[in-house]
């Protein structure tokens, strides 16, 4: 079997409900989305979502056809170790979405070949997993309270704050969201890089003393001394590592000098599924939970949801807020279910059921 063609399709979503979750991420009214399909020789195939509901996938669609397929026909399409080098030699930073699509799909087809769900080819590890519903930036102290109060009313075990990135503000609405919920309801803070040292110890005290269950980027993404100090003045453990996105040795630092408790990542900001386990693997080696980010798009989310139930050191599912922000072109998308817990679909491949027929109206290129 060997890979015998590449192509994208182009389609546009559109009611994007308006949402941001930091100074510099925000969704517009409409976006497009591409649908990757590698093709086999032997009709086999696999699929990917490229693109999120703030970052269009055009420019990665063009990176795809025009630089990628070339070297992707006539390959083994399960030699994915040797296609993910190649990829990473040629294409680093942003185009690192365009790898994971890649490896997305090329674990999609190697499930759909030997009827297997993508998580039992990973090496199953569980069936099921905790969800924790993760803010949008609110207008308000009150806001937040009241989104927390419907979260844990919905059944949700846990909740996670995106802050104004105002130090004084977000510390008083950490403060509203605990006294709303209680103490025993698992609360975490993700400032998205909008400290300075200063605020960021600030902060860190505050949800310290609110009983905080982890503090996620305070400081900019590359300030790796200020984690190491950071975490030497705080109890509360750090997560840092989402950014930038570049391939498994940028860990290396950071366990080395102790500057973060947790690391993170996602199939489509670490160069898909392939490399996530890599890392995840790595981060178990040293005693350290691997916590899987959010994936910007429905097949992503899948994908990250079989990499979660194959290793046994990430401890939630995360679901960005609003859902409909997120979820698109799938029929049966993930849901919680009554005990705040996910599922990984167990159909071959991603198991997913595509919106053929949606994607189909709303198609605005297919690139070749």
């Amino acid at each position: 079997m060997i890979i015998s063609d590449v192509s994208v399709t182009l389609w546009k979503w559109e009611g994007i409900p308006p949402t941001r979750y930091g100074r510099a991420v925000a969704t517009p009214d409409e976006c497009q989305l591409g649908l990757l399909k590698i093709q086999t020789d032997t009709g086999l195939e696999g699929h990917a979502f490229l693109g999120t509901s703030y970052a269009p996938a055009d420019w990665d669609a063009e990176l795809i056809t025009k630089r990628f397929k070339p070297i992707l026909l006539g390959k083994d399409p399960f030699a994915r170790e040797q296609i993910n080098e190649i990829l990473f030699r040629i294409a680093r930073g942003q185009a690192i979405r365009t790898i994971g699509a890649v490896d997305v799909a090329l674990w999609d087809l190697a499930g759909k070949s030997t009827d297997l769900p993508i998580y039992r080819l990973l090496g199953s590890y569980r069936d099921s997993i905790p969800a924790y519903a993760s803010s949008q930036m609110l207008p308000s102290p009150e806001a937040y309270a009241e989104q927390a109060l419907e979260i844990k009313a919905a059944g949700w075990t846990a909740y996670k704050i995106h802050p104004v990135s105002d130090p004084e503000i977000d510390i008083k609405i950490c403060e509203a969201v605990r006294s709303a919920v209680g103490n025993e309801f698992r609360l975490m803070l993700d400032s998205s890089w909008a400290y300075d040292f200063p605020a960021a110890i600030r902060v860190g005290k505050a949800i310290e003393d609110l009983g905080f269950y982890w503090y996620e980027d305070p400081l900019p993404a590359d300030d790796i001394r200020g984690y190491i100090k950071l975490k030497q003045r705080l109890d509360i453990p750090l997560m840092a590592t989402e950014q930038p996105s570049v391939e498994l040795t940028a860990y290396a630092p950071w366990i080395i000098h102790s500057a973060t408790d947790y690391l993170r990542g996602d199939v489509a900001i670490k160069g898909g599924i392939t490399a996530c386990l890599k890392a995840a693997h790595l981060a178990e080696s040293f005693h350290m939970n691997y916590e899987v980010h959010h994936g910007g798009n429905s097949l992503n989310n899948i994908a990250n949801l079989h990499l979660i139930s194959a290793i046994s050191n990430c401890e939630y599912f995360e679901v960005l807020l609003p859902p409909t922000a997120h979820k698109h072109g799938i029929i049966n998308d993930i849901e919680i279910d009554e005990n705040g817990d996910v599922h990984p679909f167990t159909g071959p491949g991603l198991g997913a059921e595509i919106d053929f027929e949606h994607i189909d109206r709303m198609t605005t290129a297919v690139l070749t």
